[in-house]
């Protein structure tokens, strides 16, 4: 019975030894195979980094044709003389000399410059700006006294005794006895006197700023003469009959306002 029992821990013995001795063979095996992959990865990376290093020194190595052509060149450069070599340092001295002087004219001409147009600000500053002068507004008074016969009609008709009809009238009439002494609107230079063959002796004045008058119908005209420079109020003729398109008013100065040739109503700007 005992020997029986031996035997069957023998076996067991056995089997658990067999057991342990798979495991740890599995386990090399294992270890082998992580093992054999890394070194497989290392011989990879090394075998790039060769060839990298491989390249790099390839680059860095220099050429021989290049090197030649140096040498050539820094021999060539150390064949020079010492003559050739201090008369470029004599060109080089003075090139540096030309620039400096060349630096200094051209910083003098700009300091001088800025003087000058600083003395042109000044002065232009110092000059007062002209004073314009405001322009007189004309102010056109009433030749003669006398009340107005006849009205501005320039757009619209009135009735001529003299012509028996309907007339447009570019002026005022202003009744005034026979005589009566007509005076200038406003100052102005006499630019005609002649006899209109419809509204008779006739005196036109101009003013400043394009405007005009016309005294006609008058009796006489001797105070005042073609070019004459005449003040408001000052006298220019008569009151007389000498109109023939208007004869059968009466005695009367027939009176017109222009500006730029256009015609006015000479009531709206006498005073």
């Amino acid at each position: 019975m005992r020997r029986e029992n031996r035997r069957i821990e023998r076996k067991d013995h056995f089997k658990n030894i067999m057991y342990i001795s798979g495991a740890v063979l599995g386990v090399l095996v294992l270890a082998f195979v992580i093992t054999f992959s890394i070194y497989a990865n290392n011989v990879k990376k090394n075998n790039s980094t060769s060839m990298l290093n491989t390249r790099n020194v390839s680059e860095l190595v220099p050429n021989k044709e290049e090197e030649e052509e140096n040498t050539q060149t820094a021999s060539t450069e150390m064949g020079k003389t010492v003559n050739e070599m201090a008369e470029i340092q004599n060109n080089t001295n003075v090139e540096n000399q030309i620039t400096e002087s060349e630096t200094i004219e051209t910083d003098t001409n700009t300091s001088t410059s800025s003087e000058t147009t600083e003395e042109v600000v000044e002065e232009t500053e110092n000059v007062e700006a002209p004073i314009e002068e405001e322009k007189k507004e004309l102010v056109f008074e009433k030749p003669v006294d006398g009340e107005i016969s006849v009205a501005f009609a320039k757009d619209s008709l009135v009735y001529s005794e003299t012509l028996q009809e309907w007339i447009t009238h570019k002026g005022i009439d202003i009744k005034a006895d026979k005589t009566t002494i007509v005076k200038a609107a406003e100052a102005g230079t006499v630019q005609s006197i002649k006899n209109d063959p419809r509204y008779g002796l006739t005196i036109i004045v101009e003013h400043e700023d394009g405007y005009k008058t016309v005294y006609a119908s008058l009796l006489t005209s001797e105070f005042v003469v073609e070019g004459e420079k005449v003040e408001k109020g000052q006298t220019l003729g008569t009151v007389g009959t000498s109109a023939i398109f208007e004869s059968s008013d009466g005695p009367h100065l027939h009176f017109e306002l222009l500006k730029d040739d256009e015609y006015l109503d000479p009531s709206i700007y006498l005073k």
